[in-house]
């Protein structure tokens, strides 16, 4: 089931290609893409290193988290907050040797995780050109942009029927394209219109876009930075491999001036990226509430 009409873009159909992607920003804040160059056996593969990588001892797994004090970087253990998930984190995606080095990645993990970042960083970079055109801009959108690869895994059990995987939130991110699992569904949205959450369940050969709150405040409120969660309905591991198109190099995300004029004026002062993450993990606004602190009124 696709959520609440949000559309099923087809990548390939390039008449029209950019409008239809603004207009699913707009009104759903997420959409799905096909044909959108990943090649589907990549995605398998990264899957299955995703889960050699989760099956190593503990104290391996948090190696990638010494140098990286940060909330949310490196790897993040089952805690009270999501006592069902664990993660892992990749913040250097354009060199991910050291991440490697930590885990002791054989040759085919590596191999596996350079091709796969580099085809999804291949379809951001689409994606941003087409972003820009629709919106009447040129330019490359997310070039030079900073981005992390987040890997998750939730371990669902008969005593986890129910309850959240991960609590109601927005993401951080400008976008967010997600690999969700095949097997095993859970995503949840908030409708724009209704408030309620649906389903946003996983469609075979498409891969997940959604909005977060970098988003909309580059849009000037344009963009819907969509509320979600992952819900357990059945007792089995379900994996998911997103990556955070966060923010440009020198942090500083602000609307371009064509995006505001006497009908939509300017909503959100200049946001820096890292102070903007700081006050969302240390305030716990993580629902789109943060993006409200750093409004012009």
């Amino acid at each position: 089931m696709v959520t609440m009409g949000a559309p099923v873009i087809d990548m390939q159909n390039v008449d029209g290609l950019a409008e239809e992607l603004v207009k699913a920003c707009v009104e759903f804040g997420c959409f799905r893409v096909v044909n959108h160059g990943v090649p589907m056996e990549l995605m398998a593969e990264m899957k299955v290193v995703v889960a050699e990588l989760f099956n190593l001892p503990e104290e391996i797994k948090r190696q990638t988290a010494t140098n990286n004090p940060e909330h949310g970087k490196g790897y993040i253990g089952c805690n009270p907050i999501t006592p069902f998930l664990e993660g892992f984190s990749i913040d250097e995606i354009r060199s991910p040797n050291e991440f490697c080095d930590c885990l002791g990645a054989s040759l085919h993990q590596r191999e596996i995780i350079s091709k796969y970042i580099k085809s999804i960083c291949d379809l951001n970079k689409f994606l941003g050109q087409k972003l820009m055109e629709g919106c009447g801009l040129t330019g490359d959108l997310f070039d030079g942009w900073c981005c992390q690869l987040r890997l998750n895994k939730y371990h669902f059990c008969p005593e986890s029927i129910g309850l959240n995987g991960t609590p109601t939130h927005t993401d951080p991110s400008f976008l967010t394209i997600l690999q969700d699992d095949e097997d095993v569904n859970g995503l949840q949205v908030v409708d724009k219109v209704s408030g309620e959450f649906v389903p946003f369940d996983h469609v075979p050969g498409t891969l997940a876009i959604n909005i977060g709150d970098i988003g909309k405040a580059w849009s000037n409120g344009r963009f819907c930075s969509v509320k979600h969660r992952v819900l357990c309905f059945e007792p089995k591991t379900r994996y998911s491999i997103a990556l955070f198109v966060m923010g440009p190099n020198d942090k500083i995300v602000q609307a371009p001036s064509e995006l505001v004029d006497s009908e939509h004026p300017r909503l959100y002062v200049p946001i820096d990226v890292e102070k903007f993450r700081h006050v969302r993990n240390t305030t716990g606004l993580r629902a789109g509430d943060a993006l409200d602190l750093f409004s012009t009124t």
